[in-house]
């Protein structure tokens, strides 16, 4: 089986880093090189540009792609379920949490071009013009795409465009700019995407099974303490865990009180007033470790 990821740019670390955590370790020979093997002979990593990596899952060069929506979305149909898929199309099969960013409608302050009714005869530059299209489509305007590679927020300055549709992490860029978002045209993050006829495939749910229980031990820790055994039941209010905490007998003293062993997985940002409130039921030993992989 193929795997496509980003060969370059600020996706690809991250998604060398998912593959590593998920335990395919990328066996890297070269620094140019096109493709790697992994630790499974049965997983193969394609390099490739993020933008065509979509293609690279379509045509059969690989069968799972690593790449954001907002190029999948661009180069043809996208469905969340193999059963909706017509040709060509890709599924969506998991959200990898990384790389988020948003499409948006924009314009120059105090312009013209204020609502998306605005755009009605109007013309917008955009790298995304089969999304732009699509948009357009979907609010029901009529209005002219112009397509081009870079420095999309300059367009409207120089009178190319009326309005963009570009990718925004944090608005800067667009109002260092004098942009103005006017809508949202796409909320995008990097995906696993499969062609319809893998999906099902034991390989492909093997890594995708992979790739989930790294995001599940994402924000988690888990806890290990000894508790008194008649205080057991104040410790299990405090962190009940994933279905209730692990609980194993440790030792009895000669009047038969016990001490046990408890386990509990807690999210990362209860960990802190946790910590005091087992102490204040009598726990003691708290261990604190980070999980790096978790099959729920």
């Amino acid at each position: 089986m193929r795997i496509a990821v980003p060969n370059k740019g600020r996706l690809h670390e991250p998604t060398l880093s998912l593959l590593e955590r998920a335990g395919l370790h990328v066996e890297e020979t070269a620094d140019r090189q096109l493709y790697a093997e992994t630790v499974d002979p049965d997983v193969t990593v394609l390099y490739a540009r993020a933008a065509d990596i979509p293609e690279y899952v379509r045509d059969g060069a690989a069968d799972l792609g690593v790449t954001g929506l907002d190029q999948a979305a661009e180069s043809g149909g996208v469905v969340g379920e193999a059963a909706d898929a017509t040709e060509g199309d890709l599924v969506d099969v998991l959200d990898l949490g990384y790389g988020s960013c948003r499409l948006v409608l924009a314009a120059p302050e105090d312009g013209e071009v204020t609502t998306v009714e605005d755009l009605a005869g109007k013309t917008i530059a955009t790298e995304f013009p089969n999304v732009t299209r699509n948009y357009l489509e979907r609010v029901g305007v009529d209005a002219d795409v112009v397509t081009v590679t870079g420095a999309t927020e300059l367009t409207p300055h120089v009178d190319m465009a009326d309005a963009i549709v570009d990718i925004t992490s944090t608005g800067t860029t667009l109002k260092v700019n004098r942009l103005a978002v006017i809508d949202d045209v796409l909320d995008s993050s990097v995906r696993l995407f499969a062609r319809p006829d893998v999906v099902d495939d034991p390989k492909v749910e093997q890594v995708t099974t992979a790739f989930e229980s790294v995001l599940a031990a994402d924000g988690r820790r888990y806890l290990m303490m000894n508790a008194p055994k008649e205080r057991l039941d104040e410790v299990k209010d405090v962190i009940p865990g994933l279905d209730g905490p692990t609980v194993m007998d440790v030792e009895a003293d000669e009047n038969g009180n016990g001490t046990v062993a408890v386990h509990a997985v807690v999210e990362e940002r209860d960990v802190f007033a946790t910590i005091s409130e087992l102490k204040g039921v009598g726990a003691s030993g708290i261990l604190v470790t980070e999980i790096e992989r978790l099959v729920e």
